[in-house]
């Protein structure tokens, strides 16, 4: 086939061609929609992200200012991995410095508690609204179980759930 009757044959091929692919695309978006539905990160992907729940565990120390890969600052502050993280759901007396004696004692209450609970089994980071914090922590609600170390430390009095803004802890601040 040559000529006149070669370029008409190829039209006609084109037309069909593409009137096919149109009846493809709803076929096309499923498998799309399904592939994303269905996407797991690839190999080299944080591990946090690949990690199931509850997989993630340490001996934590009280840190003492050193690099210390895995210890407890504070009580809703502490280091894993190398990395540090705010404890995204509470807030806690501050221990560096504490602003009197009161806040100084309750701080280490719950300095202690957050070590203690860190040490009692694997747990999981999840992401909180924000990244990180202006220092740099990386801000996670830390859970076991589904249960958040920071519901624990409410519960127990050595907390108060994070209200967007830190507030006094001493006598005459509402505490």
């Amino acid at each position: 086939m040559s000529g006149p009757d070669f370029l008409h044959a190829q039209r006609r091929t084109a037309r069909r061609g593409a009137g096919s692919n149109l009846r493809l695309m709803p076929v096309m978006a499923v498998a799309f929609v399904a592939a994303l539905v269905t996407f797991r990160p690839f190999p080299g992907e944080t591990a946090a992200l690949r990690a199931p729940a509850d997989a993630l565990s340490a001996r934590f120390a009280l840190c003492d200012g050193g690099g210390a890969r895995n210890c407890v600052v504070d009580g809703d502050t502490f280091r894993f991995a190398g990395d540090t993280y705010r404890v995204a759901d509470i807030d806690t007396p501050e221990t560096h410095p504490a602003r009197c004696a009161g806040e100084a004692a309750l701080g280490a209450a719950a300095t202690g508690r957050l070590r203690a609970w860190l040490n009692e089994g694997a747990f999981s980071l999840e992401r909180a609204a924000r990244d990180s914090d202006r220092y740099g922590r990386k801000l996670r609600i830390v859970t076991r179980g589904g249960t958040s170390a920071g519901s624990v430390l409410v519960a127990e009095g050595l907390a108060r759930p994070w209200e967007g803004a830190r507030r006094p802890w001493c006598q005459g601040s509402g505490f």
